[in-house]
């Protein structure tokens, strides 16, 4: 439906006459005859004036396709840093109902976890500059350092950062669904990182024989570093390398196990292997991890190098030079650049 139609529509289901909408809005009952028989369009900056009127938001006005609004909802959040209320309001009013509509859907749920986690992270941008600021005044505050360290994501106690409930709902969710590869992916990742070696290796067993990829020998790498054992590890990376060789993805997960283990010459290699072995459009997470690397090791001039090629991909690559995905970076480099200034 297009927007004269859609303005028909929503005037006469208010059970107004296009003179009194056009009292309301300032125009002529000429120019609404015009828009609604499609021989003209209301003026941009009228649309929200017009929307409010009739009891819609702009999205609806247009009558966009709900996948049409899901990809606006998805760009917004790659693009705006910060969501006013409004805009978090209307995207979640829309997908909750989607939801209810569609029972066996779960894209509108995984997309609105995608938006209270961008919020989240908002919060805690916010969290850690108050705890910071706190601390730059009074460093003694015990409160402030627990906050900026769950605000940042840093160490804390055990019983606060082993995965033990999100093992359960991976556990459940394997035994619901034992032929998805991906689940297992998933379960894994938290029980080498909490150790739990001797349950990784029954779900290891049980992806081998699922997933002819790199990943379960990748895997078995990660459980030897885990356990410390460096001499099975190195003959497992081996394995990878040979029988993956040209694997962008297998180049970048053993940059991870490299980057963990801190051997960041060796993970800097990788990851710059998997830039390489990726046909465009490329992922950006191989230079974001070079770029970290650089900064721990203190070469922050480097730090800043691949994060301007970052910036350069998003354009080359996926067009986007604009909106908080490139504004992130190149915040990013300012605070390198004070950094290096300071030096």
């Amino acid at each position: 439906m297009d927007i004269g139609k859609q303005i028909k529509a929503l005037r006469v289901r208010r059970g107004v006459t296009q003179e009194a909408m056009a009292q309301r809005l300032g125009v002529s009952p000429q120019a609404v005859s015009k828009w609604e028989r499609g021989a003209a369009a209301p003026d941009i900056a009228m649309l929200p004036e017009l929307s409010v009127y009739l009891g819609v938001s702009i999205d609806e006005l247009f009558s966009l396709s709900d996948d049409t609004r899901m990809e606006r909802i998805q760009n917004m959040l790659w693009d705006t840093r910060t969501l006013s209320a409004a805009d978090a309001d209307a995207a979640q009013a829309f997908l909750l109902d989607k939801a209810q509509r569609e029972r066996s859907n779960g894209a509108p749920l995984a997309l609105l976890a995608d938006m209270e986690n961008h919020i989240a992270n908002s919060h805690r941008e916010l969290a850690a500059a108050y705890a910071k600021e706190a601390l730059c005044r009074d460093h003694t505050i015990k409160q402030a350092h627990g906050e900026l360290t769950l605000a940042m994501g840093g160490a804390a106690d055990w019983c606060v950062q082993n995965h033990c409930a999100l093992i359960e709902f991976y556990k459940d969710l394997a035994a619901r669904h034992p032929d998805d590869r991906r689940i297992y992916w998933w379960l894994l990742d938290q029980l080498i990182d909490d150790g739990r070696l001797s349950e990784a290796e029954t779900y290891l067993a049980a992806l081998e024989r699922i997933d002819d990829s790199y990943r379960p020998l990748l895997y078995r790498c990660r459980a030897a570093v885990k356990a410390g054992q460096k001499e099975q590890a190195a003959a497992l990376f081996r394995q990878v390398e040979e029988r993956w060789p040209d694997d962008w993805a297998a180049a970048f997960d053993m940059g991870d196990v490299m980057a963990r283990a801190g051997e960041y010459e060796a993970a800097k290699g990788y990851y710059r292997a998997s830039m390489a072995r990726q046909a465009p459009p490329r992922y950006t997470d191989g230079l974001t991890s070079i770029s970290q690397i650089c900064e721990i090791q203190g070469d922050l001039a480097g730090a800043i190098s691949a994060a301007e090629e970052e910036i350069d991909l998003l354009a080359s690559d996926w067009n986007t030079t604009a909106g908080d995905s490139v504004d992130q970076h190149r915040r990013r480099i300012a605070a390198l650049r004070e950094r290096m200034e300071k030096r």
